[in-house]
């Protein structure tokens, strides 16, 4: 439908490129297939969110948003020191490295390691894009209603 507009519960794939304050680019989908995702769902930071909510298809929009509406502020408390004997003594661990590390909860977190001595591994657990705030070049490319039967989990927007 030409007058469709974005707005919770549907489906939308969106053309964009995300650039930091000073310009450089952080990501983009050009060369890639737009980004699909169910909007109200949150599987998207909050300001981008909100941002299509109310466009239309073929509509572009230049967005800023803070970083408290993106990855969040920077939290020193997110700087973890563990035992350099907990790290797989087989793994080469160096300043500037992402580790994957597994949650209680099942869930892959990125760590950046930012300091490394015979006894310590200090790791950076915030999002590499915490405390910046994020720009975007948007297009919606399609508006539909979600699939009959649709499994978030599949989708790589909805996880």
């Amino acid at each position: 439908m030409a007058n469709e507009v974005v707005e919770d519960n549907k489906q939308v794939s969106v053309d964009y490129t995300g650039t930091l304050d000073d310009g450089s680019v952080f990501d983009s989908s050009e060369g890639r297939e737009p980004l699909k995702f169910v909007v109200g769902l949150g599987h998207v930071i909050p300001g981008f969110e909100k941002a299509v909510v109310g466009m239309k298809v073929g509509e572009e929009k230049d967005i800023h948003i803070d970083s408290k509406d993106a990855y969040g502020d920077y939290d020193d408390k997110l700087m973890q020191e563990v035992p350099r004997d907990a790290v797989p003594q087989d793994l080469e661990v160096k300043e500037g490295m992402t580790l994957a590390l597994r949650a209680p909860t099942g869930q892959v977190v990125p760590a950046k390691v930012v300091q490394v001595t015979d006894s310590i591994v200090k790791l950076d657990l915030n999002h590499p894009l915490a405390g910046q705030n994020l720009n975007f070049k948007l297009k919606v490319v399609s508006i539909e209603d979600v699939p009959e039967g649709h499994d978030c989990s599949s989708c790589p927007g909805c996880h």
